[in-house]
């Protein structure tokens, strides 16, 4: 099979074409041409005008409802979705039922990936059942493929589970993913607390229930060692005190999720359910926080926090509606939107890092795997551009730039 790129630039740190405009020949799934100009013939020609290519992407915060909820979304058509949307690797969060705390739960996700574009790398729980009380069996979990152990959007409540899981994880490579939230402080708040939370007459969540998790969880870090990665950073405070702690030289990661970057709870005034997501979306200061920390490298990648919600949670009253939105399909329109097409595949690839998963590198006699997409062409995300089966995405009738033409 031979496909051939025409004029594509190529968005690659790691590459010595990087953007540079060249034509590439792909010889069955190896790069064996780059070119100013080729005249070969191919299977398969990709001549669109602001053609664009780099390594293809990973996100590493996905939840497909499958297995234990089917009716948000089968993990068949969630892949279909990841290699439209340009994702050639997805971690599945570790909240599904049964949770992915045992061996023969992470190889049979893994498996439903076998004959799909786009391979499952599950993270692991990191304790058993989800329960917070009780250590997984990280090691077994570990030799079986888990990289990176978390209980998803519940945090580390006991601070000595999380300094021996931090010590426990250092003799063998394995990271510790902590959820930054103090239950306590949030206090089953619905929306950021600001001036709009009051406006809205809703119990709002203060910046302190993030960032007294994330100072706690780097005390424990700078004592242990160990690799510690805080997902889902969403305010200023938080970010400021994981920067400080990547200059102390703590061997410690974030992420953001891309509604984070997007947009603040001035969202939130029509008590559109689409928008509520967890942590809340914050307020503006947060959001440029945000922003900065991505242009100065200290957030290492961004991630979809994808999760579909069927409709019947979604359309009842604000404070009963379930969190969470889709992302996937708008993922790279949105950051590109943001941060143009350089910043916005740094921040789609870097999650491979913490995962030890290889990346492509377009240079020729490579084995690649590459998404391609334009940056150019702006249009209005609508449901007619989702092709989950849940359909609440906070990016419905958002103006968005750039589309993904194919991952190859």
């Amino acid at each position: 099979m031979k496909i051939l790129l025409k004029s594509a630039k190529i968005i690659d740190e790691n590459s010595p074409y990087h953007l540079q405009q060249k034509d590439i020949l792909i010889e069955n799934e190896y790069i064996s041409q780059i070119k100013d100009e080729l005249t070969t013939t191919a299977d398969q020609v990709y001549d669109e005008a602001n053609l664009h290519v780099s390594p293809a992407w990973f996100d590493a915060g996905v939840s497909f409802g499958e297995p234990g909820f089917e009716e948000r979304e089968s993990i068949a058509n969630g892949l279909k979705v990841a290699a439209q949307s340009g994702f050639s690797d997805i971690a599945l969060v570790a909240s599904n039922h049964p949770c992915t705390d045992s061996k023969n739960v992470l190889e049979s996700l893994r498996d439903k990936a076998n004959h799909s574009p786009t391979k499952i790398h599950p993270t692991a729980c990191l304790t058993k059942g989800l329960n917070g009380i009780d250590l997984a069996e990280l090691y077994d979990l570990y030799q079986a493929g888990a990289r990176v152990f978390s209980d998803d959007l519940q945090p580390i409540k006991n601070p000595n589970l999380l300094k021996l899981a931090l010590q426990y994880t250092q003799s063998f490579g394995g990271c510790v993913a902590s959820f930054p939230l103090e239950e306590k402080i949030a206090n089953q708040a619905q929306v950021h607390e600001s001036p709009n939370s009051t406006l809205m007459g809703l119990k709002g969540m203060p910046s302190l229930a993030e960032s007294l998790q994330i100072n706690r969880d780097l005390a424990i870090l700078e004592y242990t060692g160990g690799n510690l990665h805080i997902p889902l950073v969403s305010t200023a405070e938080g970010i400021n005190l994981i920067k400080a702690a990547k200059k102390r030289g703590l061997n410690v990661s974030c992420s953001v999720a891309i509604h984070h970057l997007f947009f603040d709870d001035d969202a939130l005034q029509n008590f559109d359910a689409d928008y509520k997501v967890f942590p809340p979306l914050r307020s503006k200061s947060d959001v440029k926080a945000l922003r900065k920390a991505v242009k100065e490298n200290v957030v290492d990648f961004v991630t979809s926090d994808h999760r579909p919600i069927n409709l019947e949670l979604k359309e009842v009253d604000f404070v009963l509606a379930a969190y969470g939105s889709i992302g996937l399909e708008s993922a790279f329109s949105a950051m590109n939107k943001l941060f143009g097409a350089e910043l916005s595949v740094k921040m789609l690839v870097g999650g491979r890092k913490i995962y030890d998963l290889k990346q492509s590198v377009i240079q020729q006699k490579e084995k690649v795997r590459l998404t391609l997409f334009t940056t150019e062409n702006e249009y209005v995300f609508t449901k007619d551009n989702i092709a989950s089966k849940s359909k609440n995405s906070i990016f419905l009738n958002q103006k968005l730039k750039g589309s993904v033409l194919n991952m190859i």
